[in-house]
């Protein structure tokens, strides 16, 4: 019979030593962007209500989230996403704030069917959230963070592709369709069921050139060209609107700078059903997955009682982790720091040295194994410790380089 007792459970893992270290600082430097930006960190609960991701939306699908009860028999779930949690502060708790609020979070959120292409059950997430204003430069300042994000995390050659769900909201009202039907349409995009979209499309009477353009939907990504191309077609009311927004957006983007990092993707129609404009994903090479998602979500505030646009988006600090190693960019822990063994004798003379090493900023550990040398060697050379200092019976102290 297996113990379970020293095993993790499926799709959670123990993050060790050089790795979790890392991990961390990954973390402190987002913070450090996301803080000097002007956002203002908020922490929400691991264990919410069910309700907060459920009700008449389904904005979380029930089998994708841990359950349990509490002793009332409520159903409580582990956090399965930070984006509506965020969206339940700001209209309970926010109400008499002065808007434009900024905000971002780092923490874990729990996802039972996130198995695929080495992603977690428990993972961890950074990201930011705009609420109360909807504009271009919003959601350019967002998309723009989300690029200095992902440099800061050291990964170089990355690209985010940006979509417009409005774009293919309003190809949907110019076709007629019902909104159950453009909901089915929207999934079978997202699936890359191109098959499922052209029968579906068929069964309905549609002007042949809207038609080509929502079959060819998925094949409309690159430049600003596209955008253009698309306004030259069959295109009005809501559905032209989207495109000029995401002109506007790109044109912002490079005044940033930042052009060279984003593309167009207007077959990008995002699964979580509350985005309602701009929507972007980062990819970069080593992982099957995108490393951040985001995009505007207007009504979403709305199911906890209160209109108010937002737009955000959330970086995978496992998935960020996963391609730098396979890129073979993760570094080596630093060889850093002091290790002090004494004699029995000297012990306060000992105390004195890592005291006034940790004041000037070092690392300092002190020997509370009675070490030898040679010991001492082995076991700083194991932790990446940079230099021994030995203390003698008479106080005398001695600095012993330790090579990797």
């Amino acid at each position: 019979m297996r113990r379970w007792d020293i095993y993790t459970p499926e799709g959670m893992q123990d993050i060790l030593f050089g790795q979790c270290l890392f991990k961390r600082n990954l973390e402190n430097w987002i913070r450090d962007l996301f803080i000097k930006s002007g956002y203002m960190e908020v922490e929400t609960p691991t264990v919410e209500f069910y309700d907060v991701f459920s009700g008449s939306q389904n904005l979380i699908p029930q089998e994708d989230m841990f359950k349990f009860t509490d002793p009332q028999g409520r159903i409580l779930v582990l956090k399965p996403d930070m984006t509506i949690p965020v969206a339940r502060v700001a209209a309970t708790k926010l109400k008499e704030n002065l808007w434009p609020v900024k905000v971002f979070y780092i923490g874990n959120t729990f996802s039972y069917n996130e198995m695929g292409g080495g992603k977690q059950k428990e993972y961890t997430q950074a990201g930011i959230e705009v609420l109360g204003i909807s504009s271009p430069e919003t959601d350019a300042e967002v998309i723009s963070l989300a690029v200095q994000a992902l440099k800061n995390t050291g990964i170089e050659e990355f690209q985010i592709d940006i979509g417009q769900v409005d774009f293919f909201r309003g190809l949907m009202e110019q076709s007629g369709m019902s909104e159950q039907k453009a909901e089915e349409v929207r999934e079978l995009i997202d699936k890359k069921d191109f098959v499922g979209v052209e029968q579906l499309v068929n069964r309905h009477s549609i002007d042949s050139e809207l038609k080509e353009l929502i079959l060819n939907l998925p094949r409309y990504f690159g430049s600003t060209d596209v955008i253009d191309e698309l306004a030259r077609k069959k295109v009005s009311g809501k559905a032209l609107k989207a495109l000029d927004y995401l002109k506007k957006v790109l044109e912002i983007l490079n005044d940033w700078g930042f052009g060279k990092y984003v593309s167009v993707d207007l077959g990008m129609v995002q699964s979580l059903n509350y985005y309602t404009g701009i929507v972007f994903r980062g990819f970069t090479y080593g992982v099957g997955y995108p490393v951040l998602s985001g995009g505007r979500y207007d009504n979403l505030v709305r199911k906890f009682g209160k209109d108010c646009p937002a737009t955000g988006f959330s970086l995978g600090i496992n998935m960020v982790m996963m391609a730098l190693e396979r890129q073979g960019k993760l570094p080596d822990p630093p060889q850093a720091g002091y290790y002090v063994i004494y004699h029995r004798n000297a012990r306060k003379k000992a105390f004195s040295v890592v005291n006034e090493l940790r004041q000037n900023g070092e690392t300092a550990e002190l020997d509370i194994a009675s070490m030898d040398i040679e010991k001492a060697k082995a076991y700083a050379k194991n932790k990446g410790i940079k230099r021994i200092i030995t203390i003698d019976r008479d106080g005398n102290t001695d600095t012993i380089e330790i090579n990797k």
